[in-house]
């Protein structure tokens, strides 16, 4: 069974290179267009890690993580902010908010993956075996 990855992001090019890469290493990918809806499929889906976009319609990358992190069922989730929201500052903010991590754009192909396997635990394992 294949790891379930949520990714909340508003850019199609964005998301479509995350999902691509991703799915070429075996991941299973659900995808949101802004933060409500990022919320109602990591409810509905409960996904093994969430890529969390900062810059979002609706509701921005802090406010969703905030209440991803208030929700029972998630709150061991990790999140996994994927921003190019680079300014002093703006990754301890959304760390602060409730992310586990923090990756800037624009993503590195040949690290994206590794950088996202280090937040699965079990992944991470099955890998420095």
């Amino acid at each position: 069974m294949s790891d379930t990855l949520l990714i909340i992001e508003d850019n199609e090019q964005n998301f479509y290179m995350m999902r691509f890469l991703l799915e070429k290493n075996g991941f299973h990918i659900i995808g949101a267009e802004n933060g409500r809806k990022g919320i109602d499929m990591a409810i509905e889906h409960l996904p093994t890690a969430i890529l969390l976009d900062i810059q979002l319609p609706e509701m921005d990358g802090y406010a969703v993580a905030r209440e991803l992190k208030r929700n029972k069922a998630l709150s061991r989730t990790p999140i996994i902010a994927v921003t190019s929201y680079a300014m002093a500052g703006d990754r301890e903010q959304i760390l602060a908010a409730g992310a586990t991590g923090y990756i800037e754009k624009p993503i590195d192909p040949d690290t994206f993956v590794d950088q996202i396997i280090r937040y699965l635990p079990r992944r991470r394992d099955n890998q420095e075996a």
